[in-house]
């Protein structure tokens, strides 16, 4: 008697792959509870808006002459920017702001520059033509003071000669400073080099700990909240969006108080029970969340919980762009072994080594697999088992134990499990 099969498909950048695995290893396909469209986007952007919470209306806090900064994401990120810009723009009209004094920031942290077909893809033809939009530099930054945590807080001089900040952003799980949103658009976002190497320096005191994604407490979210205060981000929008991308929450207002709002929403969807199996199948949702290795491995973290001790984890990361940051492409070649990278890290702090010292982490403790389209070499030193297929990943897997019992997480990138 042949064993039922269960076929599957998962995202892999712009497109899908399928696999089968027969019903009795499948444990489960660990799903938020996804919420649909309850009413349509920019009606829930502009309620939003219209209802601030702990802070007036964004027209009340603006007057005709202000010079106005909105901080967008880059293009690693999925925030549906082009759609949060025309009801934030027409509240800002409603205060009497005119476009000319109008500047769109496009928050890079340390990532590459975006091309300039990026840009206006990201918040539309329209509002490309017709409001300054520009990319932050973290070379042309002004001190304003630091943070009890000694991080200097060096924001983009275009930002801080306006009268007004504004911040968009999609919020999510993170895995140093709990989740995105609220005031990381300013710490790292539109941060010095120095800026955010010295925010992010703290990792390497709080990595062996207890995982930080989806923990609102964090030292990383204070210090990112005391920064967004001395730069004086005076007005946040921010969505959660499901995993077709599409926006099903929206909060407004205070940097803090709104984003916790938004925070509750989050759990409410994307924390999920689990007891822990054997393996876990993990896609990272797609583009852009496997648009290389260094994004990719945030869903990694997310499914460390649903394993056991020993288990395996398969990712799957598409990686168009390759490992998608040179100091983690260099610690990858030089930290032979897991435990190289680790000791490494303890000693040194280097922003992009910290992915190797996570993944590390976990291949110490877990067997991990990759389906990519990064070639055998990448795959190797960045401690993962390169493998060409999910199907070659479960055979390997069933050859140790074929009665294992197996989670597919479709949505890693945004999906968080956590111990029932």
């Amino acid at each position: 008697m042949t064993a039922n099969i269960k076929k599957i498909s998962l995202a892999f950048g712009s497109t899908r792959i399928e696999f089968e695995i027969p019903e009795r290893n499948l444990a489960s396909v660990i799903l938020p509870s996804e919420f649909e469209i309850r009413e349509e986007e920019t009606f829930l952007i502009k309620k939003a808006l219209e209802n601030p919470i702990k802070s007036r209306r964004l027209s009340e806090i603006v007057s005709p002459d202000s010079k106005v900064a909105i901080i967008v994401s880059d293009v690693t990120r999925p925030t549906p920017t082009a759609k949060l810009l025309p009801p934030l723009l027409d509240e800002l009209y409603l205060g009497g702001v005119k476009d000319e004094n109008i500047t769109i920031v496009f928050a890079l942290g340390l990532h590459r520059n975006q091309t300039e077909e990026e840009s206006r893809k990201l918040v539309g033809e329209e509002i490309y033509k017709k409001i300054r939009c520009i990319q932050h530099d973290r070379k042309k930054c002004r001190y304003l003071g630091k943070t009890s945590f000694e991080t200097p807080v060096e924001i983009f001089q275009e930002v801080a000669d306006s009268d007004i900040i504004v911040s968009t952003g999609t919020l999510e799980f993170h895995y140093y400073a709990g989740y995105s949103g609220g005031g990381k658009s300013i710490l790292p976002g539109i941060s010095s080099e120095k800026s955010i190497l010295s925010y992010h320096s703290f990792y390497s005191k709080l990595f062996e700990g207890d995982p930080l994604s989806g923990r609102i407490g964090s030292p990383a979210r204070q210090n990112i909240e005391e920064a967004a205060r001395i730069a004086g981000l005076d007005f946040i929008l921010n969505v959660v969006i499901n995993s077709k991308k599409e926006i099903v929450a929206a909060v407004a207002g205070d940097f803090i108080e709104a984003h916790r709002k938004g925070v509750e929403i989050v759990d409410s969807m994307y924390k999920v029970p689990v007891e822990p199996a054997d393996a876990v199948i993990v896609s990272c949702g797609g583009f852009p969340k496997d648009i290389n290795l260094f994004q990719a491995t945030k869903s990694l973290e997310n499914a460390i919980p649903a394993i056991k001790k020993g288990g395996s984890i398969v990712l799957v990361a598409e990686c168009t762009e390759g490992i998608g940051d040179k100091v983690y492409e260099r610690w990858n070649r030089e930290c032979k072994t897991p435990d190289e990278a680790i000791q490494k890290f303890r000693e040194c702090f280097e922003f992009g080594g910290h992915k190797a010292a996570t993944v590390g982490r976990a291949a110490k403790t877990f067997k991990l697999y990759l389906v990519s389209k990064l070639s055998d070499t990448e795959s190797r030193t960045a401690f993962f088992i390169h493998v060409k297929s999910v199907e070659e990943a479960l055979e390997k897997i069933f050859s140790e134990n074929s009665g294992a019992k197996i989670y597919v997480m479709p949505n890693g990138g945004w999906t968080l499990s956590v111990m029932r």
